[in-house]
């Protein structure tokens, strides 16, 4: 496999902006598929769940590889609703470079925002693709001006519409100073292209000036020929786009109407043009354990053998497939890895190119490339596979905490352990949901991002793998903190099978920023003490991260320290030590002023102009806070700030009073002291 020739993007965009549309419309005019499937219908190649189809969106993220000018594309299609950001989190970091398409008529929308923001913290080059020319209130213009004041962006347009709404018939080439239009009768096949007409040259020409004049802020040869007034070739042009692109300076920006055939096979060429190679983006970061310090993975195939896991579907046949992204060196078909975190080795049975849910077998994946893993085991996402003599981690992928839960049970005894297996299964698939069994009720208790996510969830626990379950009211999963800094000293002591085991440690804990996590760490060096001890303090005291404090709810944001550690080889044990870590942590975090953290929502409600009133005042009859709102021709949107605990039927009474006019749009934000402590 070529390097130079291959283009790892995502698809990534609000809510209906046209992802999958856009997505189906690649696949077939690169020949992949050989019918338009619509999202509308339920006939999406990559919508393949059945919940998908059934609901018109995009829950997982689905992989596929098709030929465009001889370039191999590997595609991930994203899901756009919030509660499924994890996918794309996992997309992201495994990715090249990302089309983000946005609709003519909403622009930046809240998931627009999420979605950059994590495109921006992966360094992700970028181009833009502003679908939905043709609906009514389209402004392609309004868009960029979006993406400059929302996005903080520098959208450079390559192309610009010819018409709009109605009229929209197709774009000018910026670069050529060409019109392309696309022959509806033949789906989109055929493209016409025709010198620029002169009722459209004044504005095509002032936008190449603006074109221009962005290249030439980079390009000391483009500002020389412009400023002499001489032509600058396109492919000179292309070559500097494609620079200040993979340098995120700009953000191309193309159009189109995906569901009408128009414009697609130009976002082709532009991802071909001017998205990176594996060999353009910057090594990848990665920790070596024995070094003990950060390196570089430069992507090469003749590199010892290193990939991440980003996902983990489960097949009933298969068993896991583990989605892997090759950063260097190769794998090849029916031969052993060593997964380096959990430290055990996998067969590699079976490796497949992935098409939605179709596959071909492959011999080998090499550096850079993309391809699913069958038979692996133990695997998990964020895991690093290689050899065991590089004993290197990739950087861990961050996701987003669960902030809702709901009771699940078996209607039947016998149906306990089917569930509980089911349940572990899922969340091997998906790191932001979670199970636990409460100590308390012996109920089981899933947790995800949101109603949404949890109804797509229990729906599969109940159709496809036939669990008959019922299912309680979402609750709010609320966490624990603390709010002073304190030391503490633990001894432990206990008699077993006639050998005495003990251990006395000191633990500092204190409290972190919001937002930053919990952490570990030890300031005391001891060549003498077995890695199994310091291994057992760690464990302990990431274990009660999860238990919590007072309430059983999981700790965020606490930083605990060891301080000491005394140490005798007579009676020292690992059980020991975890007992004294435990017992240490728990006392601590006593003693530092323990706090109830809620998770507050970030709420954008997107409503009819008339009904601006009635939406704000629903928000602060809730407890609410309305941070500003954004006026546009038809709508207006409220951003707003809410606890999750006041936001469950929301949907039922902003319905009410805009006479069903309204819609909303959620998704987690922080964590703050619950107003009135006690769970």
């Amino acid at each position: 496999m070529d390097l130079d020739t291959t283009r790892n993007i995502g698809i990534m965009a609000h809510i209906d902006a046209g992802k999958t549309t856009t997505t189906e419309r690649i696949l077939y005019y690169s020949g992949k598929t050989y019918r338009l499937g619509e999202v509308d219908d339920g006939e999406a190649t990559m919508d393949w769940m059945e919940q998908e189809q059934e609901r018109g969106i995009t829950i997982t993220s689905a992989a596929t590889t098709t030929f465009w000018r001889n370039h191999q594309i590997n595609i991930i299609d994203t899901p756009g609703h919030v509660d499924f950001t994890a996918e794309v989190e996992r997309s992201l970091r495994v990715l090249d470079g990302a089309v983000a398409v946005f609709c003519a008529v909403g622009g930046v929308e809240p998931q627009s925002e999420t979605v950059w923001h994590q495109a921006d913290r992966y360094h992700v080059p970028r181009i833009a693709y502003v679908n939905k020319m043709d609906r009514l209130g389209a402004d392609f213009f309004a868009v960029l001006e979006d993406m400059r004041t929302k996005l903080g962006a520098n959208p450079v347009p390559v192309a610009i519409p010819i018409g709009r709404e109605g009229a929209f018939e197709g774009m000018v080439d910026l670069l050529a100073r060409e019109e392309l239009r696309w022959d509806a009768a033949e789906g989109g096949q055929h493209i016409t292209r025709t010198p620029l007409s002169p009722e459209r040259a004044t504005e095509a020409d002032a936008w190449r000036e603006k074109l221009m004049d962005s290249l030439g802020t980079w390009s000391d040869e483009i500002a020389e020929l412009f400023l002499a007034g001489g032509e600058v070739p396109p492919e000179l042009l292309r070559r500097e786009i494609r620079k200040q692109t993979l340098a995120r300076n700009i953000v191309p920006v193309l159009c189109g109407a995906s569901r009408r055939n128009i414009g697609v096979q130009a976002l082709l060429d532009a991802v071909v043009d001017y998205l990176p190679s594996p060999h353009e983006v910057p090594a990848a970061r990665a920790f070596h354990l024995k070094k003990e310090e950060d390196i570089e993975v430069p992507c090469e195939s003749a590199g010892n053998p290193l990939g991440l896991v980003f996902k983990v579907q489960y097949d009933r046949e298969a068993g896991p497939l583990c989605f892997v992204r090759m950063y260097s060196g190769s794998v090849k078909n029916a031969s052993t890895v060593y997964n380096i975190g959990k430290k055990k080795r996998e067969r590699v049975t079976r490796l497949l190119r992935m098409h939605a849910n179709k596959s071909e077998p492959l011999d080998e994946v090499g550096a850079g490339d993309i391809a699913v893993i069958v038979g692996m085991k133990a695997a998990q996402t964020g895991d690093t596979i290689g050899s065991e003599g590089w004993p290197v981690v990739l950087e861990r992928m961050h996701f987003p905490e669960p902030v809702i839960s709901v009771a699940i049970e078996p209607k039947t005894l016998s149906d306990r352990d089917k569930l509980k297996s089911t349940l572990d299964l899922l969340s091997l698939e998906d790191p932001t949901f979670t199970s636990k069994e409460n100590d308390e009720t012996g109920q089981l208790i899933i947790q995800g991002m949101g109603e949404l996510h949890l109804d797509v969830l229990v729906t599969r626990i109940i159709r496809d793998y036939k669990v008959d379950a019922r299912v309680g009211n979402p609750q709010v999963t609320y966490r624990e903190s603390v709010t002073k800094a304190v030391e503490h000293t633990e001894a432990f002591r206990k008699v077993l099978a006639g050998k005495e085991n003990a251990a006395r440690l000191t633990l500092r804990v204190e409290p972190r920023a919001r937002g930053e996590g919990n952490l570990y760490r030890k300031d005391i060096r001891n060549p003498k003490v077995p890695d199994e001890i310091w291994e057992a303090v760690e464990t302990a005291v990431t274990n009660a991260f999860a238990g919590g404090i007072q309430f059983g709810y999981p700790c965020v944001d606490v930083g605990v320290t060891l301080t000491d550690l005394e140490w005798d080889e007579l009676t020292a044990s690992p059980y020991a030590f975890q007992a004294a870590a435990a017992l240490g942590f728990d006392e601590a975090c006593r003693k530092a002023a323990p706090v109830l953290l809620e998770p507050i929502m970030k709420v954008d409600i997107v409503t009819p102009s008339d009904f601006l009133g009635e939406a704000m005042s629903l928000v602060s009859q809730r407890g609410g806070m309305i941070h500003g709102t954004d006026s546009k021709a038809a709508s207006d949107t409220i951003h707003a700030e809410a606890p999750l605990s006041v936001m469950f039927g929301f949907t039922t009474a902003l319905r009410s009073v805009t006479q069903g006019r309204a819609g909303f749009s959620m998704e987690f934000s922080h964590f703050q002291p619950k107003r009135n402590q006690g769970a």
